[in-house]
């Protein structure tokens, strides 16, 4: 007589405790810089606003949760950078899962500050996520 075998699924996520069943919506951020305040780089800080919060809220398994920003900010380093460092902040507290921003220079051109920044970020599984405009055309670019 050949036993019957009955598989129990796991309800709980191994790594999160969370249930299985649950699926939690990834917590989304948009950042945004220009780094002048001259009229034609306020065109493109209100075309990164509004892509980005469009963008982010075309993904139903995304919430958004906001967009941070710095307007005529230079990106030598973040010291001065209010919006970067609150987001930064907020991402290590556990309020956003992923950040999305235009390029790699807009979230730090400073070789040490970006470096330190996604590793603290990753630590925390904190996403970044870099695109790049060519040609007219929103591409991506990579991922940390």
């Amino acid at each position: 007589m050949a036993k019957k075998v009955r598989k129990i699924p796991a309800t709980l996520n191994q790594f999160t405790s969370e249930p299985v069943a649950v699926r939690r919506k990834k917590k989304v951020a948009g950042y945004a810089r220009v780094s002048t305040d001259r009229e034609e780089q306020a065109t493109s800080y209100e075309a990164q606003m509004t892509y980005y919060k469009t963008y982010i809220e075309g993904h139903e398994d995304w919430e958004f949760v906001g967009m941070y920003s710095d307007e005529g900010i230079t990106a030598t380093n973040t010291k001065h950078r209010e919006g970067f460092n609150r987001m930064i902040q907020d991402a290590l507290d556990g309020k956003i899962d992923l950040i999305i921003t235009k390029s790699v220079s807009r979230f730090a051109r400073n070789t040490v500050d970006s470096l330190n920044n996604v590793r603290k970020l990753k630590e925390k599984g904190v996403e970044i996520y870099f695109e790049r405009r060519t040609s007219g055309h929103w591409m991506q670019r990579g991922n940390c």
